[in-house]
């Protein structure tokens, strides 16, 4: 299904008519209508609970057989979600909001019609279910909105064979050549001598799934410089630190962060950010064979810092650390990264909540005002610099992963903060690291199981409003 026919202009064709209500204003609602549609209503179970649907008789001469009713919140006051469980159980049709603009539920009603059928031999025949909007300036913003989260779906629920190092890269490949974008990419041993981390996480993986970095660049050379960085481990055995049967099962969706990285960044372009983008994304099959990183072995970093490998399975952090070394180097005004990093923040804030680390308060602030105005609000967690020392080696400059078990989340933050650099100015650079799940376990209305995005949307908003899209 393409987004693209989901949301059209209002001009005045003919639609069928969408009601909300919330259960606080159906009994008035309902003096409106007929003795024959109350029933109807009731039939239905329908009270205006939020999420419930109903579809109605229309009365005579209104142009149509038919309305639906949908139970929210409030009414007047609508968020992304508001129409998602209508889009998905409606019949196939084109349809209106009566008495105001969907507004922001012009999202959820794309997203709610998402389906992966790639892998399906009876894939999905339901027809598209279309919105209509008079806010024409609307339409193509909330359609590459909602295409970038599909995107992110897509990507990670694709199984790992298909998705591996190579296929991260023929994404961005596309995406390069559809915005005319530059494309740099390092494979296999040739990654040794400036991403050594990259090559030590990925070298133990077949050949055809070797370990690569994509760096692209877009814009104009003047203009304020964006880095996006997203961790690729398109499949997490654990290494020699191997993972349970249970603990591996869902690690396809360990390219999170990439699939966040790659959505962001082709908004960027397609809605042209003024902004000098560079796109970073390490790829790599963290596999097992007689040449995987071992742990007790040292590897010196991009950056010259040396790694004790404490953890193989604390592989993201290895690989994030070279590439952020090499976005720093382009002196970013802003440095965004992108990880399904640590189990310990889906313990901390669940699957819907990303955990979001940053240098610069006023930063945080942003991109959680964001959040919560998009309906995907992140949750702050600390730096301390009270817990860098849990990352002391006795041997090397630093280990990757300690093991108390304390602040996980926030100890891996503090690592890759070892790695992003200063600007040219002296200062820090501006870094903001998303530790995002990428996976919704239980569907809701417009957000199926599967592959999900978290901190996109607030990332995007961000953006837009600091840098004036």
């Amino acid at each position: 299904m393409t987004e693209t026919a989901l949301i059209q202009p209002d001009k005045g064709q003919n639609a069928i008519t969408l009601h909300l209500v919330n259960e606080a204003g159906f009994p008035g609602w309902a003096k409106t209508l007929s003795d024959g549609q109350r029933a109807m209503l009731e039939a239905q179970g329908f009270t205006g609970k939020g999420y419930q649907t109903a579809i109605v008789p229309a009365t005579p001469g209104n142009g149509s057989a038919w309305f639906a009713a949908g139970g929210v919140a409030d009414p007047d006051s609508l968020s992304s979600w508001c129409l998602a469980k209508l889009a998905e159980v409606l019949p196939e049709g084109t349809y209106r909001l009566e008495g105001r603009e969907p507004g922001p539920a012009l999202h959820g009603w794309q997203t709610a019609q998402y389906r992966n059928v790639a892998y399906r031999s009876d894939p999905d025949a339901t027809g598209p279910r279309v919105l209509l909007t008079s806010n024409v300036n609307a339409i193509e913003p909330a359609i590459a909105e909602a295409q970038a989260v599909n995107l992110v779906r897509r990507l990670v629920d694709t199984p790992p064979e298909d998705m591996g190092p190579a296929g991260l890269e023929a994404e961005i490949e596309a995406l390069a050549k559809a915005h005319d974008a530059k494309l740099e990419v390092t494979r296999g041993d040739q990654l040794e001598q400036n991403y050594p981390l990259v090559h030590a996480v990925g070298r133990a993986a077949a050949r055809h799934h070797a370990p690569r970095i994509m760096h692209l660049a877009w814009g104009k050379a003047d203009a304020p410089v964006l880095a996006i960085v997203g961790k690729g481990v398109t499949f997490d055995s654990g290494g020699l630190d191997i993972k349970s049967s249970t603990g591996m099962a869902l690690m396809k969706k360990d390219m999170g962060g990439a699939a966040h990285a790659i959505a962001l960044a082709k908004l960027v372009m397609s809605q042209n950010l003024p902004v000098r983008l560079h796109l970073l994304v390490p790829a790599v099959e963290n596999a097992i064979s007689g040449n995987a990183l071992r742990p007790g072995d040292i590897v010196k970093s991009r950056k010259g810092l040396t790694v004790e490998i404490t953890n193989t399975d604390a592989e993201g952090r290895l690989i994030l650390a070279d590439a952020l070394d090499r976005a720093s180097e382009e002196n970013p005004s802003l440095l965004i990264d992108f990880a399904t990093l640590t189990g310990a923040a889906r313990v901390a804030l669940g699957p819907d909540f990303p955990a979001l680390m940053t240098r610069r308060d006023e930063t945080a602030d942003a991109l959680i005002a964001a959040g919560k105005a998009h309906d995907d609000q992140p949750w702050r967690l600390p730096l301390p610099d009270i817990y860098s020392e849990w990352l002391e080696s006795p041997l090397a400059d630093c280990i990757n992963a300690p093991k108390n078990g304390f602040a996980g989340a926030s100890v891996a933050g503090l690592f890759l903060d070892k790695f992003v650099g200063t600007g040219k100015d002296g200062e820090p650079i501006d870094w903001a690291h998303f530790d995002t799940y990428g996976w919704r376990p239980t569907a809701k209305p417009g957000r199926p199981k599967g592959g999900e995005a978290y901190g996109l949307r607030a990332s995007w908003h961000m953006l837009r409003a600091r840098f004036g899209a």
